[in-house]
């Protein structure tokens, strides 16, 4: 049996809307008020709500759109108000049969069938379109991961959308499911990348300082410090623009707040005087660039940019482990020796790293040879080490430290665009 919801106001030539229902063989649930007629059909959904609203007024109209956002249901209404405007408003608003001074008792049942008819025709057409319009946006995401894995493999379209179809069948998953999980894993490695880059870049600003205080290559060394400086501003404007700015944009605030406090103290003439000074705003930089490239990892669900977070890292100790021998050089006494130390524990971490990434599952040949490259080259910087004392020395390991640099970045890009990071 069909069940209704009357809403009716007391008042003259007013029809007995729940007698005459209950009379042709409908359930009446209950008579509402217009003030409660919503919590009323959410509480027990009718399967029609029928009104008797002689001059619908916005409020009638709005509580009408806020059922049909919370509790859609046939609404049939009748009214002695024939003005266009309402008519209008009344289609707008989700009422499914508008009855304009034709109420009848022996006119009930087909009216609210013809309401209930529109009202699955209606349901119809709105599952229609979301159908439509989700498979439109599966293709965009479809299309989209196809290009991040077509720019990262060179590979064709067609071997893309393989990839990604062979993929959505063995983890029982969407195409676009897998799509989007490619676009994920690509924008959170390239996000890991790009604040690793900027942990890196602390370090670099200073070990390029101090070449130029030692006097080392000065026109080289100013060219590689504005380098670092324009990375640096590259970086920190794309983290802004692409990071979700609820779940990181206190952590890229303070990256670029201890930015702006370590820029101004870089600007020419750099006095010797000021490398601590420099080198302790630096760390600050540090700090703070090292704490979102964490949090990007750990926030995102692709366990594999775990190795992209420790390849970009050993960019950093590149040129940290440069700059804290430079930095010996240009300090007496104890502070020397706390320089010693500290490149010791630099030294230290990197050979373990490089361990950690020869052992690491995530390979390929590229990956491989460039390792490769990287011990031979890390052999060349260590070897510097020994003569940072004199110019040639500082000239030898500041162009080693470069090309360490050079060859992480590039392990670090491939790690970023491997077929196990971007398809987990």
């Amino acid at each position: 049996m069909t069940s209704a919801l009357v809403m009716s106001l007391p008042t003259a030539g007013a029809p007995a809307l729940a007698a005459d229902l209950a009379a042709v063989g409908i359930h009446v649930l209950g008579a509402v008020t217009r003030s409660n007629m919503v919590r009323e059909a959410v509480r027990t959904p009718p399967d029609v709500l029928v009104c008797f609203e002689s001059q619908p007024d916005a409020v009638f109209f709005s509580d009408l759109q806020l059922l049909a956002a919370t509790a859609p249901c046939p609404v049939l209404v009748f009214t002695t108000d024939g003005d266009a405007a309402k008519i209008e408003r009344a289609i707008a608003a989700g009422v499914h049969a508008y009855v304009i001074n034709g109420y009848g008792m022996h006119r009930l049942r087909a009216l609210v069938h013809g309401a209930q008819a529109r009202f699955r025709h209606e349901q119809a057409l709105r599952h229609e379109l979301a159908e439509v319009s989700h498979r439109f946006e599966e293709r965009k995401l479809v299309d989209r991961a196809k290009g991040i894995l077509m720019r990262a493999r060179q590979m064709s379209e067609d071997d893309a959308f393989r990839l990604l179809r062979t993929a959505s069948m063995h983890s029982h998953q969407r195409v676009g499911q897998v799509s989007q999980q490619v676009i994920d894993a690509a924008h959170y490695a390239d996000a890991v990348n790009r604040a690793g880059q900027l942990r890196m870049l602390s370090q670099r600003l200073v070990k390029t300082v101090a070449l130029i205080a030692l006097g080392v290559e000065p026109h080289r060394s100013a060219a590689r410090l504005a380098d670092s400086f324009e990375r640096v501003e590259d970086n920190l404007a794309v983290l802004t623009r692409n990071l979700s700015k609820p779940s990181f944009g206190d952590l890229v605030q303070a990256v670029l707040a201890a930015w702006g406090r370590l820029k101004p103290a870089l600007a020419p003439p750099i006095q010797t005087s000021r490398l601590a000074e420099i080198d302790a705003l630096a760390e600050q930089f540090l700090v703070q660039a090292d704490q979102l490239t964490l949090n990007l990892e750990t926030h995102a669900s692709a366990t594999t940019l775990h190795v992209i977070n420790v390849s970009g890292r050993q960019r950093m100790l590149s040129q940290r482990l440069a700059k804290q021998a430079l930095l010996g050089v240009l300090v007496t006494g104890d502070d020397a020796e706390v320089r010693r130390v500290q490149a010791e524990e630099t030294r230290a971490m990197f050979e373990q790293t490089l361990d950690y990434l020869a052992a690491a599952p995530l390979s390929t040949r590229e990956i491989r040879g460039l390792l490769d490259e990287a011990s031979e080259a890390w052999g060349q910087l260590t070897a510097a080490l020994a003569g940072v004392g004199g110019l040639e020395g500082q000239r030898q390991l500041g162009e080693s430290s470069e090309g360490l640099l050079v060859l992480f970045d590039r392990l670090t890009a491939e790690y970023e665009r491997s077929m196990q990071v971007l398809m987990g």
